[in-house]
């Protein structure tokens, strides 16, 4: 099955795309880059420009590359940018992007994730599997967002936040009830309020494996921030 490609869009360099997709008006795609199947892409979207970087900002990216997964939503004046300092920036499967957002360089985001309109992220920034960023928030470079957790409108995150966590500037965090409900955690609601508000990791169970995830993604990249320098 083929892909609903407007005649006004510009495909440039090695992209591969798999099916049923649709490329709305004056996109912009540009290889090195994996689109899977199921994407719809609005309009005026760019994907695979360089990433903005101030040490080199016209650097080669002719090696780096973006990978899409499949069934997500990118709305329309989005941009997603090449990797910079690492291979890929990447994006999972069933992801949200809604109007004006900024992925940058080496940014990863999982499955299920959630931007809101005008939210821009910093390179290096992972989004972890469910995570929801809120109308017009922001995220600093080098930081995790972790799994089900969702940072309030208008914020900027300048660390990293906690799994199920709701993060509003100038208050403790809170448990973001509507993600535990919506991904099957309800019967572990006092797991994740042990954690979230006491910061007490259970023993064992699917609340702890992602709050082990969370830890290994926030140690992977407080390293790459060390080897940058």
């Amino acid at each position: 099955m083929g892909n609903d490609i407007h005649p006004t869009a510009v495909i440039e360099g090695d992209v591969q795309l798999g099916d049923r997709n649709v490329i709305g008006p004056y996109c912009h795609l540009r290889g090195p880059l994996v689109m899977g199947d199921d994407n719809l892409l609005s309009s005026h979207v760019c994907i695979g420009l360089p990433g903005q970087d101030t040490r080199d900002p016209r650097y080669d990216d002719s090696t780096k590359r973006v990978a899409i997964g499949s069934r997500n939503t990118i709305r329309e004046f989005t941009s997603v940018q090449k990797g910079c300092y690492e291979d890929v920036t990447s994006i999972g499967d069933d992801v949200f992007l809604m109007q004006s957002v900024h992925v940058p360089h080496d940014a990863h985001l999982e499955d299920h994730v959630v931007l809101t309109p005008m939210v821009a992220l910093a390179g290096l920034v992972r989004v972890l599997r469910g995570a929801n960023l809120a109308l017009g928030s922001g995220v600093v470079q080098d930081l995790v967002i972790g799994h089900y957790s969702i940072v309030a409108a208008g914020a900027v995150a300048r660390r990293h936040v906690r799994p199920f966590t709701r993060s509003i500037p100038g208050k403790p965090d809170s448990v973001n009830d509507y993600a535990v409900e919506k991904f099957g955690f309800a019967e572990h609601a006092a797991d994740i309020a042990a954690y979230v508000l006491e910061d007490l990791t259970p023993a064992d169970g699917p609340v702890r494996d992602v709050i082990e995830q969370y830890e290994g993604a926030v140690q992977d990249r407080d390293r790459s921030r060390r080897r940058r320098g």
